[in-house]
């Protein structure tokens, strides 16, 4: 048994451990717990969704595996789109939102499902909420992969939540370190040892 789980490990180039730049990074989310999470999502979402016109936001960079995952997982004919906010600065937020690519479709009247990889202080996505209806959204569903409650430095309540976390730093699986380490399948936390 122990050997067939050492071959699965070493066929799928799993890491226990990365480094990325000058910080050490150990695994904490494995690619299949976060697939499961996407699944719980997705069968949630249908259902709360069905018959709305809905426009699926991915915000970019971080959420692009995640929001690929969830749409496959939700296997329907819905329009996507994406946009690209900023509030951080290596591992911390600066608490000042830049629009870098914002959303080009009409929204006026339409069910906006934002789809984030992380909230953490919330600022982005409380202050994208609020324009999002200013631009005449009917709603404003959000949908993150992780979250960290802990964190939260505003009012905001995800509406769908993937996987609720302690505050820490974590790279992998569309997550990064000054733009490294989104390629990883797993989710690793940086390591303070």
């Amino acid at each position: 048994m122990y050997f067939c789980a050492l071959l699965y490990l070493i066929s799928r180039n799993f890491m226990t451990h990365i480094r990325i730049k000058d910080k050490g990074f150990k695994l904490y989310i494995p690619e299949e717990d976060i697939k499961k999470a996407i699944a719980r999502i997705a069968k949630e979402l249908r259902a709360d969704i069905k018959g709305k016109n809905v426009l699926f936001v991915c915000v970019l960079n971080g959420a692009f595996m995640f929001a690929s995952e969830l749409m496959s997982e939700l296997n329907d004919s819905y329009e996507i789109t994406f946009a690209r906010y900023s509030s951080y600065s290596g591992t911390s937020s600066t608490g000042v939102l830049k629009e870098i690519m914002p959303i080009k479709e009409d929204i006026k009247g339409r069910t906006i499902v934002l789809i984030e990889d992380i909230i953490d202080t919330g600022f982005t996505m409380y202050s994208l909420l609020a324009h999002l209806k200013e631009r005449g959204a009917e709603e404003v569903k959000l949908v993150t992969m992780l979250f960290k409650p802990e964190s939260l430095k505003c009012e905001l309540k995800p509406d769908y939540v993937g996987i609720q976390i302690p505050p820490a730093f974590i790279v992998g699986h569309g997550l990064d370190y000054d733009g490294m380490g989104r390629a990883y399948r797993d989710i690793y936390v940086i390591d303070e040892e």
